[in-house]
């Protein structure tokens, strides 16, 4: 039981082609923009038909093109929660809970809804059922479009960038409520967004959707830790990644870097490909001595609120500000101490946390 998706959409100049298979599970969807994966979650809700394959969820089939089926939205028992949350301004906050109720009684329909404003805490303000969208906060009018897709008790929640009309404060904190509500969901979860950290926090598996391909999908703390492709790592937000050349089983010379030469634990068994680290795996080297230790200068930094990234130059001085090989994630704490070390400084790559990919 659980999800299963081999299909194909056409379109002018795009080609959509999915085959994905998984148990119940909260699965990340990352690509750029343009890469298909609204269009994939459209699919499985049923408002895009694709052009050939199949959708069966739970052992029931949604679409099959051999077979001639495809069940219309309203029999998929899916809940579609959308970025902008497309909540009717026309209807009160109980009216779009109850869209998709119609085929209860008046009783049973109120009976619902008041259980979800309950759930989803929508009860703490005077007469909220009878209030507009337009009269609710950010936060308010995404726990709505939530009680209105779990409303159906959905086999399955697609969630489209929930949280991208949200300020940083309120998206934490609705990031938190939501993880709350997925753990206590007995089903599958497809989560798109373009947050990296968003990604990992709230799902357990990713999948990376590249050019309206599958390009990889796995365990989160896998694909992070070893991208099976250049645009896995890109797309997970490895910013060093550079070609290299073979020189040993564990040994790449990466000539975009000063031509230094770096140990891996991978084993390289192809002759060109790409070398990565993550900005976060560089060290400062205590051995100097040590292999993957290299000399760098810093060429330029960008501060952030509680990191600061620093843009280095191996083995020898920068002429400009963007005349630099790799980029490194530093503490404030990690920065003041740097700053009173001479330059060149050294660094430090750990081997496993060198990654190597043949595309």
């Amino acid at each position: 039981m659980g999800l299963y998706i081999d299909i194909i959409k056409k379109l002018a100049g795009f080609r959509l082609q999915v085959k994905l298979s998984c148990e119940q599970d909260i699965i990340g969807v990352l690509g750029a923009s343009g890469a298909g994966k609204s269009m994939l979650l459209k699919c499985i809700a049923g408002l895009i038909t694709p052009d050939e394959g199949k959708i069966i969820l739970n052992g029931r089939t949604f679409f099959d093109s051999a077979q001639k089926i495809n069940l219309p939205p309203k029999d998929r028992r899916t809940g579609f929660l959308f970025q902008n949350y497309a909540l009717f301004p026309h209807m009160t906050i109980a009216e779009n809970i109850a869209f998709s109720l119609s085929d209860l009684s008046k009783s049973a329909k109120n009976k619902r809804v008041a259980e979800l404003m309950e759930r989803f805490r929508l009860t703490d303000l005077a007469d909220m059922e009878k209030r507009y969208p337009a009269q609710i906060s950010g936060g308010q009018q995404q726990r709505v479009a939530l009680a209105r897709a779990m409303a159906v008790e959905p086999e399955i929640l697609l969630l489209d960038e929930p949280f991208s009309a949200l300020d940083d404060t309120l998206r934490i904190h609705m990031m938190k409520e939501m993880l709350a509500y997925l753990k206590e969901f007995q089903g599958c979860t497809l989560y798109i967004t373009h947050n990296i950290e968003e990604a990992y926090r709230l799902c357990n598996r990713i999948a990376i959707i590249n050019n309206g391909s599958l390009e990889a999908f796995g365990l989160k703390r896998d694909l992070f830790q070893t991208p099976v492709s250049f645009a896995t790592a890109k797309i997970t937000g490895c910013k060093n990644i550079s070609p290299a050349i073979q020189k040993s089983s564990h040994t790449l010379e990466v000539p975009d870097w000063g031509g230094i030469q770096v140990k891996t634990k991978m084993n390289i068994e192809s002759g060109k490909g790409f070398v990565g680290i993550r900005a976060n795996h560089i060290k400062l080297a205590d051995d100097s001595t040590q292999e993957n230790c290299f000399s760098v200068w810093i060429a330029d930094e960008s501060e952030a609120p509680f990191r600061t990234t620093l843009f280095l130059k191996i083995g020898s001085k920068p002429c400009r500000l963007d005349d630099y090989h790799l980029q490194w994630e530093v503490s404030h704490d990690q920065r003041n101490a740097i700053r009173q070390l001479t330059q060149p400084i050294r660094i430090y790559m750990p081997p496993g946390q060198v990654f190597f990919v043949q595309n």
